[in-house]
């Protein structure tokens, strides 16, 4: 039993323009990148050790303490770290504005207007210990904002995560010390809506 790595992505290569941004400067994603990458590696080392378990260590589960609590606790928080971080800078780099096409239709559906929308995302990131996201519920077929206060905290099942919005002070002290609502005020100039749409267009079939 082998698991294949999950390799960093190099967003300096792969996305450029999140190097140069409105008011999210370039050290502070180069120091952001080191924290993703971070997570990718813990990732593929609780994996290993998950794989190293002896049969007897894995039947061995126990909710105050075990090997197989303590790795699998791990591995949510690490491979939630990696992928919240990667949807996150995919989504930036962009111009910002509103969204279009089918998402901005959605967005007036479920929320009444894209200023509503934005109002609640705000607060929500705001409210939030660690990340708000922007959601495409499949069950209910609409879209939602939620809080992940960690890595791996408050999955909505079934949803497909279309925009992160990392409020981690790590995302933005080097810019704006503890100004959170001015970091936001970047976030939202920098969104590239045009891969927010093509996640949702994914979400969709």
């Amino acid at each position: 039993m082998t698991f294949e790595k999950h390799v960093a992505i190099d967003f300096t290569k792969v996305k450029p323009s999140v190097m140069k941004m409105q008011g999210i400067s370039e050290t502070t994603m180069t120091e952001h990148f080191k924290l993703y990458n971070g997570y990718v590696n813990k990732y593929n080392e609780v994996m290993e050790q998950i794989e190293a378990l002896s049969n007897d260590d894995v039947k061995a589960g126990q909710i105050t303490h075990s090997k197989i609590r303590s790795l699998k606790t791990a591995l949510a928080f690490a491979l939630g770290g990696t992928i919240n971080h990667e949807v996150y800078f995919h989504n930036l780099g962009g111009s910002g504005g509103k969204p279009s096409g089918k998402l901005i239709s959605q967005i007036e559906k479920d929320f009444g207007s894209y200023e509503r929308f934005e109002a609640e995302l705000r607060g929500t990131a705001m409210a939030a210990r660690g990340w708000a996201f922007l959601c495409w519920n499949k069950d209910m077929k609409r879209l939602l904002i939620v809080i992940g206060d960690d890595q791996s905290t408050f999955p909505v099942w079934n949803s497909r995560l279309l925009l992160a919005c990392d409020v981690y002070e790590h995302a933005y002290y080097l810019d704006y010390k503890t100004g959170r609502a001015a970091y936001l005020d970047a976030f939202f100039k920098n969104v590239d809506w045009k891969d927010v749409e093509t996640r949702f267009e994914m979400a969709l079939k």
